[in-house]
Formats: structure tokens, sequence, C-alpha cells
């Protein structure tokens, strides 16, 4: 292994020459001729050639001097790691952003103060009967992440659209939603799902499936307000504690406040926010960077344009199989299982009108994961020529689309403003709803079912209150924590589809196998759970990366950074990972889009599986001891001389139980007819 380090340490010392000498000359190198001599290869057709001798000379050249500690830097080449100029957030951008927080300030003190009611749990909870408008625009603001607003453009730009895709199993999630998961919530009047779980298996699935759904969702918010904080600072110079400290001063604040309505009203102001900040950055991108036709003819130049990728290899990040199916399990776990989307839902006063609302966010939902994805190749248009991640005027790729808004449409009065105040809308839609489903979740899950503490409809507001600013707490100290850990961020993300996919996984148990029992569902789900987190964290601390599209410098007023490509490509190189290694395996390979899937998938298995061993069991046990009578001195044997017929009937019989059972009992009924056959 330390061989294979040397080597590939001084195959970079020539490659560094190698690319000087180019760059020098103003000759460009193609990504595939980098990516062969890293690994200590050259192009099958340029061997024996001018290039393959120069490659050679510059690598004796080079150990020589390495030898000989000669070696130093050359200033001859300009760097491009500062852009001319970089904008700057102007005064009117902050007042801007401080009006929006603002509004959402005053709609908390409005429903925390001034609206009538709320002083019940289930008026501070679920709204009583909230309309249909404000509902559905909360639902979309809710599925729309500041990471997705700055990751799908990143996306499309580096990978391509083949990710497009995703909103097909939008779609397909609807007939779930409205035929299965909804009407089962409506007709049980639930506060929080997981009291599905507590009626149909018992009280400690009930416990199990919200204790997951905390923990998600405490790691997720403080990524989902860490992660934009940090990409609008260094692409605007806003400072990311600031940042995050606004955000979780007004989440926290109204939501604690206000309850579900004023989540519900605050998302609805906030969602504007966003539709404006959106419309108005692809609606100048015409202006700046081309119209249409221009960025889908760019696109096509550069193969970013693929939507019809069928490679069955599940190891392949994204494809028509892993983004639809994949995709349908994830977002099956967002809309109808997430306490998040179900509490609004069931704020509304008819399933009738859950399912308009649904329906509608949908379709919103849509609507700007397409415009977010146009905004993604209308970026690439304008950089074709010219990428800022290679030339070092940003240092990651969720930083390109705040880099491009901030610096190309400087000249726009306000455009700044607009654009971090919709980010920080999508941001604050996030954080406060999660607050609010988290309180409701400990009030109804863990205090009262699970600690069995009585609350009163009085007092059930207050303490959800406190509940609700005891999370916005205790997610604001993991942003601190999270933001020293790097690599955690992307692991927390595979975190979240893989405790969605369990939490799905129960809900189906429990709906679709009459079979399963609370042994069957609790022990499926926790194998289940340390199974696909094991995967998943391996598959992080692996770290497999992805090769993006190739893009171009050709443009740029300045040679290429060689010291920034020297570091990019050592880095890759030593990650390679030695043949044989576990975290090589291809199960430890595979696409995240399937997480939710196998997570879902295995604990139905699963639990499907030990159920039918613990009842076999359990029958075996009951047939011992009843069937024949053997233990049971009262019995006379003699009835068992005869042949008779025992006849076995399985009734179902619905009740809430807090026996651990759950509501399906399986009662065995033994006839001795004691007929001769």
């Amino acid at each position: 292994m330390c061989a294979n380090t040397i080597l590939k340490l001084l195959t970079l010392c020539a490659l560094a020459h190698f690319i000087s000498a180019h760059t020098l000359k103003e000759q460009p190198i193609s990504t595939e001729q980098k990516y062969l001599i890293v690994r200590g290869e050259t192009p099958k057709e340029s061997a024996g050639s001018q290039e393959h001798l120069e490659f050679n000379d510059a690598a004796t050249l080079l150990l020589t001097s390495f030898k000989t500690q000669t070696i130093s830097a050359s200033n001859a080449i300009e760097e491009c790691s500062q852009p001319a100029h970089k904008a700057t957030f102007s005064g009117i951008d902050y007042v801007i952003l401080l009006g929006m927080l603002v509004v959402s300030l005053g709609i908390g003190i409005f429903y925390g103060f001034f609206e009538t009611g709320g002083s019940s749990s289930e008026d501070f909870l679920l709204g009583s009967g909230m309309s249909l408008l404000p509902v559905t625009l909360s639902l979309t603001t809710s599925f729309i992440t500041a990471i997705e607003l700055l990751g799908n453009p990143s996306e499309m730009y580096f990978q391509g659209t083949q990710f497009v895709l995703i909103v097909i199993p939008m779609v397909l999630v609807i007939p779930v939603a409205v035929k299965i998961f909804y009407p089962i919530y409506f007709k049980m009047e639930l506060t929080s799902c997981y009291e599905y779980l507590g009626i149909r298996f018992g009280k400690e699935i009930r416990i199990l499936g919200a204790v997951l759904y905390v923990i998600q969702m405490c790691f997720y918010t403080a990524v989902a307000v860490l992660a934009p904080a940090i990409a609008l600072s260094k692409a605007t110079g806003l400072n990311t504690k600031i940042a995050v400290i606004l955000i979780y001063v007004v989440c926290v604040f109204y939501s604690s406040m206000g309850g579900i309505k004023a989540c519900v009203i605050a998302d609805s102001f906030q969602a504007a926010v966003l539709a404006v900040s959106l419309v108005l950055i692809v609606g100048l991108g015409s202006f700046y960077s081309g119209n249409p036709i221009e960025v889908f003819q760019t696109a096509a130049e550069y193969d970013r344009l693929e939507f019809f990728n069928f490679d069955p290899d599940p190891t392949t990040r994204h494809t028509v199989w892993s983004v639809v199916i994949g995709g349908f399990f994830y977002w099956t776990s967002l809309f109808c299982t997430n306490q998040a989307s179900v509490q609004k839902c069931m704020s509304l006063k008819s399933l009738k009108l859950a399912k308009i609302a649904l329906g509608f966010a949908i379709i919103g939902l849509i609507i700007v994961f397409l415009l977010n994805f146009y905004t993604g190749l209308m970026v690439f248009t304008h950089y074709a020529q010219c990428d800022p991640l290679i030339v070092g005027r940003i240092t990651a790729s969720d930083q390109l689309l705040p880099y491009y808004v901030i610096n190309t449409y400087e000249g726009v009065y306000t455009i700044a403003g607009i654009f971090v105040a919709g980010i920080f809308a999508a941001s604050l839609g996030t954080v406060a709803s999660a607050l609010n489903s988290l309180s409701a979740v400990t009030c109804e899950d863990l205090l009262i079912n699970g600690m069995n503490i009585k609350i009163s409809p009085e007092k059930g507001a207050t303490y959800a209150k406190w509940m609700s600013l005891g999370f916005g707490a205790v997610s604001f100290g993991l942003v601190f924590i999270v933001e020293h850990l790097g690599g955690v961020l992307q692991a927390t993300l595979t975190l979240n589809g893989l405790i969605g996919g369990v939490t799905l996984g129960l809900f189906v148990l429990g709906i679709a196998c009459k079979q399963a029992n609370s042994k069957g569902a609790f022990y499926g789900g926790l194998l289940s759970l340390t199974l696909v987190v094991f995967v998943g964290v391996v598959a992080q601390l692996g770290d497999v990366k992805t090769p993006t599209l190739p893009t171009s410098v050709e443009s740029c007023n300045c040679h290429m950074n060689v010291t920034g490509i020297i570091g990019d490509l050592l880095s890759e190189s030593l990650l390679v990972k030695t043949e044989g290694g576990f975290t090589s395996w291809p199960i430890f390979r595979i696409s995240y889009m399937w997480f939710s899937m196998i997570g879902c998938l295995l604990t139905v298995f699963l639990g499907w599986l030990i159920s039918l061993i613990i009842d076999a069991l359990q029958r075996r046990s009951v047939l011992k001891i009843t069937g024949k009578g053997i233990d049971n001195p009262a019995i006379s044997e003699d009835i068992f001389q005869k042949e008779t017929s025992v006849t076995f009937s399985t009734v179902v019989k619905p009740t809430e139980t807090t026996s651990g059972e759950g509501h399906i009992n399986l009662a065995i009924h033994l006839d001795d007819e004691s007929q001769p056959k």
C-alpha cells in the first residue's frame, strides 16, 4: 500500500508539470487526460507519441528534482481564486430580509396573544378546522427545503437532468395517500400519526415510531438551517452564525407562541416570498444568461440532457429506476407517515378537503421543482465556458446558485435581498413545521402514552409550547456540533431517508399484513433500522465519489489554478479504495435513492417473518397444553384413543389494548368433535 501511495504521489508530480506546461501554452486539458494520468495511465492512442514521451520526460525530470528538493511553486501562473469584483449584501437587501422575518414574527404574536381560542392542546396542535388555501401553501412549503433549493440547480449543473424524473413519484403518491393512509387517520381522529401504531400494535411500537421521528427531525432541522447558511455566507458574505440565530429565534417564537395556526399562516406568506424569488431569478436569467432555447441547446451540447438512463445497476447514482421507484418510497414517507405533513392535513375539517390540499400541494411542489431544475441549466449556460468551481471562485457546489444570483444580477436593485429572503423562507417553513410536529409527538406519544403523564386539555397547549421551545434549543445546539463535523452533513441527510423508510415500513406492515403482531413489528423494525443504518453509514464512510460531467474554463480571463487542481486530484486519488476492502462491496456502493425503499421493504419482510415465527411458537405451545391434553390430568386420555378431528378458526377482533400484542387477537378455538372418521 505504501508503494502504491508513493507511486500516486510521483505520478501527480509528473501531472503537475504536464498541466503547467499545457496551461502556460494555453492548451486545454481534457478531463479524460487528467483522470487517466492520475491513475498512472495514458490514452492508448497516444502511446509512443510525442505526448507520451513528454509525460515520461516530465516524470523523470520531476523525480530528479524531487530528490534534490529543488521544486518551487511558480508565481508566473495567474490565480483565479478571487473574482475581480465580489458583490456584497447592501443595506436595502438587509431591509428586505428583516422585513420578511418581522412579518413572520408578527404572525406568531397575533396568534399567540390576540387570536381567540388556542388554549387547548387540540387548538394548538391541530388548529381546529383551518381553511384550505393556507394549509395547501403550507404543505407545499414544508417539502421545499433550502437544501433542495440550492442543491437541485447544482445537480443539474454537475450531473445532468436525470434527477428531474423525481417529479413522477410525487404524482404516484397521491392515490396512495388519499386512498389508504389518510382515510385511516381521519376515521381515528388522530393528533399524532403514531397513534395508529399504538392502536395496531401496542404502546411499544408507538413509542418506537415517535422516538425515530424525534431523532430524525432534530438532526434534519439542524442541517436544513446550517447548510444554506454556510452557502449564503460563502457567496454573499452574510455571517453564518447571524443567519442561524435569526432563523431559530423567529421559528421558535412563532411556532411556540402561535402553534399550528401560526405555522400554517406564516408558511403561506413565506411561500409567496419563495415564489417571487424563483420567478425573478428565472425571468432575469432569460435576459442575462439565455432564453429557454439557448439554455437547452447549451445543455444538449455539453451532455447535460439525460432522461432515459435505464441502467439496472443499483450502484449507479441516478437512473430511471432509482429516481422513480426509490423516489416513490421517499415521497410516500414524507407525505403519508411524516407527522409534519399529517398534522397539517388533520387541521382541515374533512378528509375531502385534505385530499384536495394534498393534490394541489403536490402540483405546487412539482412547479417549484421544475423551476428550480431549469435554474440549474440556466446557470450552466451562463458558466459553460468558465466554471467558477474549477477556477476557485466558489469552494462547494451548493454555493453555485447564490454566487450566480449575487454576482450576475448585481445591477438589479433588491434582487439579492429577495433571493436570500426566499432561501430563509424555505428554512423557516421547514424548521417551524418540524418544531410544532415534534411538540405534538412528544406530548401525545411520549408523555401521555409512554410515561402515562396526565395532561388536561386546558394545560395541553402550555406543555406543547414548552416542548416546541425545548426542541428549538436542542436543534440550535446541534447546528454548532454538526458544523465542526464536516462530513456528517451528508450522513445526516442519508440517515433521514433511512429512518423515514423504516417508519413507512411499520405503517405498511400494520395496514397490509394481518398476521403481523407487536413483537414482529418491534424486532423487525429494530433489526431493519440497524441493518440499513449500518449500510448507510459505511457507504458515507466509504465516500464513493460520483464523477461530475465535464466543465470548461476556456473563456476565463486567467489561467487555471494548478495548485487547486493538483490538490483536488491528489485527494481523489488517495481516496481510491484498495481491492478487497469491504467498503468496496456493491451493497455499500448502492445509490442513496434506494435507501428508503430498502428500509421499508426490509421492515415489512422481517416484521412479517418474525410475526409468523412467534405465532407458530405460540400455537405450538397452545396445542401442547390443550390440543392433546397430555399435560392436563383433568382430561381423560381415553378421548385421544379415538380418531378425532380438531378444527381451528382465527377470529380478528380489533380492540385497542396496552398489552403489547396490539389489536389483532389471534384466538384459537379447539372444537373436539370426537367423531370417528
